[in-house]
């Protein structure tokens, strides 16, 4: 039993990371209706300067805000530079996704050209501390990280549900042209959810570094767990992201230790769990189901 709940808090700790790239992915489809593949890289690129801020004696949890800052604009920078010149992304998605993955390229071999292909060792944000309850052991990294994402969640709960910014970013993904013709700036709302999505990216990077190393390919596995996540919880949910973060964090921890079949193959809970919601409820679990008129 004790050993169930020993990979059960590894699984919720892991959890907690994969919910944060989700929001940031959700951030971004909150505003364009579409899919970031850069997220991951944008969240990388953002950890690498926090750990650059860091090397040079700022204490971690001020380098990691840092890091966002430095991540929020280098999200908005591509947005004004290799998005925006597409036009609206609700009427060009497919040059949209297609420049995305383009940066996810450039944004990768970016990050190997200044910090190089060596990894770099990244500190815990909350220390190598642990505590015991019940026989079982859970590092004080895997709390903080629980914690931090509940902060996120609350934070983008407001913004969404409680401020003007975040009414109009939800208009805008909704009916961008009809949002523009009300006064409601939508090229700066978009660099906006890029710019949030990065700094929201960085976090996640923070968390995931220290077991990984620091590397210019620190977040594509994370990233699949994300797109798992929010395909669970839906794509325009952040609630959902954080309950699907969850769920494929314990998946992937706890399936592989009782089903060997799972052992050598991690990411196969994950794109069984994107199989079968998109069979089933392609909104997700907490997804609006989008209803055309004909």
């Amino acid at each position: 039993m004790n050993n169930f709940l020993q990979v059960l808090v590894v699984g919720i700790g892991d959890g907690a990371v994969y919910a944060m790239l989700g929001l940031g992915l959700v951030v971004i489809y909150r505003s364009t209706g579409l899919l970031n593949f850069a997220q991951g890289e944008l969240a990388m690129f953002s950890t690498f300067i926090t750990w650059t801020i860091w090397e040079v004696g700022v204490p971690l949890p001020l380098a990691v805000l840092g890091g966002m800052v430095g991540g929020f604009l280098v999200g908005a920078l591509l947005h004004q530079v290799a998005v925006r010149p597409l036009g609206d992304p609700h009427l060009r998605p497919l040059a949209t996704v297609i420049v995305t993955i383009g940066l996810f390229l450039a944004v990768n071999g970016a990050a190997q050209l200044i910090w190089g292909t060596l990894d770099k060792d990244f500190p815990k944000l909350f220390g190598e501390g642990q505590i015991t309850l019940g026989g079982v052991a859970i590092a004080w990294q895997k709390i903080g990280a629980v914690l931090v994402l509940a902060l996120m969640v609350l934070g983008f709960w407001f913004l969404f549900q409680r401020t003007k910014i975040g009414l109009a970013m939800r208009a805008v993904a909704s009916n961008s042209e009809s949002s523009a013709l009300v006064g409601v700036p939508v090229p700066r709302l978009l660099m906006l959810g890029w710019g949030l999505a990065a700094a929201v990216g960085t976090v996640a990077g923070v968390f995931t570094a220290p077991g990984l190393g620091l590397g210019s390919n620190l977040m594509q596995l994370t990233l699949i767990f994300g797109f798992a996540a929010i395909t669970l919880g839906g794509f325009d949910s952040p609630l959902g992201a954080v309950v699907g973060g969850m769920v494929v964090g314990i998946m992937t921890s706890v399936l592989p230790q009782y089903l060997p079949i799972f052992s050598k193959m991690r990411l196969a809970p994950a794109f069984l769990l994107i199989l079968l919601v998109l069979l089933f409820r392609p909104q997700g679990l907490f997804g609006r189901k989008q209803v055309e008129r004909v």
